[in-house]
């Protein structure tokens, strides 16, 4: 990784692993100039798994698109970004860890783990999201 400001090598000073957004956190220092930023290193899914939307179409998966419609089932909070993102990490923890097998997703299970986390977050979204993604 290279400093943002001088482009200079960095080292880094403190890792940890982050289980909610699935990632790691580190402390970067730059070498040159002595900039500390933090980064947070995340696998890029789209390439790592697939979804099966039928039985002969594959796609690669999409965070952005499980974010919009999660975000559309919290439209009506005024925290709705911040409640769509929270949730989407969520989902994606547990899409993650329950996966039929790796790298293969089915669409119903993406819906399924969405109306688990959303039935415990809040009702409204729920019921939103279940009569605009059926199974």
């Amino acid at each position: 990784m290279v400093c943002p400001h001088c482009k200079a090598a960095t080292e880094v000073k403190n890792s940890r692993q982050q289980r909610r957004v699935n990632g790691v956190w580190r402390r970067r220092v730059c070498t040159t100039c002595g900039t500390v930023f933090t980064t947070l290193e995340r696998a890029d899914l789209s390439s790592l798994v697939r979804v099966a939307s039928s039985p002969t179409a594959l796609a690669p998966f999409s965070r952005d698109r499980l974010f919009l419609s999660l975000y559309e089932s919290c439209r009506h909070r005024q925290s709705a970004i911040t409640d769509a993102s929270n949730l989407t990490e969520q989902v994606i923890g547990r899409l993650l860890h329950k996966a039929a097998e790796p790298g293969y997703i089915t669409r119903e299970h993406i819906i399924r783990a969405c109306r688990s986390v959303l039935q415990t977050f809040d009702e409204a979204a729920a019921t939103y999201y279940a009569a605009y993604h059926p199974l």
